[in-house]
This record gives C-alpha cells, sequence and structure tokens, in this order.
C-alpha cells in the first residue's frame, strides 16, 4: 500500500490486524504515555511504534522510544524525519534520512465515505466541485474520504517544517488519476498561506500519490530538498 507511494530512499513497515498485545515492545516513557488510554488506544498506538522501531533498523539505527511531541506529532530520532499512521486493522510508518527528504507524510483511512456533514467541514468549494467531476468519470473511488486522507498527509508533512497549525482551508487540493489499472493516482495541495522555507526556498505546494486497496484509502506526500 504506502509503500508503493513513495520514493525509494523511504523505508516503510505496515501491519494488518493489531494483533501484538497492547504494551507489546513498548519503552517505559511509551507505556506512560497511554498508561490512562483505552484499549483500543493502546493497541494502536504499540503496533505503530514497532512498525517504527522496525524502520529504524532497517535504516541502521538503533531502535527508539518515538514520543508524541508538540500537537501529537511523533519526535524522530536525530537525523531521521517521518510519518505514522493507524486506523482500523491497519498500521504503517514511513522513516527517511532528513539528508533525502526535507518531510513525509503518510495516512491511511478505511475505504467508505465520510460521516455526513464531514465533507463539507474539510474540503474547499472548488475541491468539492473536482469530487463531483472524478466521481463521474471514476465511480469506484470514495472520493471524499481520499480528499480527507491527502488532507491529512500534507498536514503531517507540514506540521515539522513550521512547527503551525494547517487548517483544511488552508489547503487546496487537486487529485488526479493514473490511467488504466488499479485506482491510484496523484495530487497537488496548493498552499493558501505562507509555505515553509526549506533551505532557503519558501514552498507554495505539495506533491503527493494516493493508492486504494485492501479496503483502505492511503496518501503519501514528500518534500524535497529544493
Amino acid at each position: 500500500m504506502i509503500e508503493e507511494l513513495l520514493p525509494g530512499p523511504v523505508v516503510v513497515v505496515e501491519a494488518y490486524g493489531h494483533d501484538e498485545p497492547e504494551n507489546s515492545g513498548l519503552f517505559p516513557e511509551e507505556e506512560a504515555v497511554v498508561a490512562q488510554a483505552v484499549h483500543k488506544r493502546r493497541r494502536e498506538f504499540a503496533a505503530v511504534r514497532s512498525c517504527a522501531r522496525k524502520a529504524m533498523e532497517k535504516l541502521g539505527v538503533p531502535p527508539q522510544a518515538v514520543l508524541p511531541g508538540e500537537r501529537g506529532a511523533p519526535r524522530w530520532p536525530s537525523g531521521l524525519t517521518g510519518s505514522m499512521t493507524h486506523c482500523d486493522g491497519y498500521c504503517a510508518a514511513a522513516l527517511v534520512r532528513a539528508t533525502d527528504l526535507a518531510s513525509l507524510g503518510i495516512d491511511a483511512e478505511p475505504d467508505g465515505p465520510l460521516p455526513e456533514g464531514v465533507l463539507s467541514a474539510v474540503a474547499l468549494p472548488g475541491e468539492q466541485e473536482r469530487l463531483l467531476r472524478l466521481a463521474e468519470t471514476h465511480p469506484g473511488v470514495h472520493w471524499d474520504r481520499l480528499l480527507f486522507s491527502a488532507k491529512e498527509s500534507v498536514y503531517k508533512a507540514w506540521f515539522p517544517l513550521t512547527g503551525q497549525w494547517l487548517d483544511f482551508s488552508e489547503a487546496d487540493i487537486d487529485l488526479s488519476v493514473d490511467p488504466g489499472g488499479r485506482p491510484r493516482g496523484g495530487f497537488r495541495a496548493e498552499l493558501l498561506v505562507p509555505g515553509p522555507v526549506v533551505d532557503g526556498h519558501r514552498l507554495g505546494h505539495f506533491e503527493g500519490r494516493w493508492i486504494t486497496g485492501r479496503g483502505l484509502v492511503a496518501s503519501a506526500v514528500t518534500v524535497p530538498h529544493p
């Protein structure tokens, strides 16, 4: 799934089912974070961090605790950047050396329509119009859920570069479809507020990829060094 959306230097580890015990493999400081959380939250927390540590090992980095920082963003070991996602029955972590990418964001969602009223809260009028056109030409995709996922990936790539909140209305996302085969494609997110400065260059947009399958819609954004 998500591994197909990301370039070669990125290491992705995915897991289906969340079969491990709720505190399996957690560091003591991680256990403290979820000590009062409900069972489902503890299992997801442990499962996605297990993926993250396996990704660290593949990059030659000793497994370390991944604690939530400001606004819950994961704090990665020095020299790495990455992103995590989890939903019912699935989780993934993507890690890369900071010299290879400035930032990245991943998100996975159940492949179904958004709850009533959510789309109008997260989508700009122009985005909603484009979704209607996509639904006419490619009716097999839940475009509202996919747009939501893309916005989540954009935010996850944005926040480590800025340390600031990005509202759903502050990025205008245009989804596109690859010709033929499995439903997949790309997207461009125009930033409607001043973008982050990376290596002395202010960015005006992010680029991403999306895919569907195994009951999921997934998206990923990468921010290269200019």
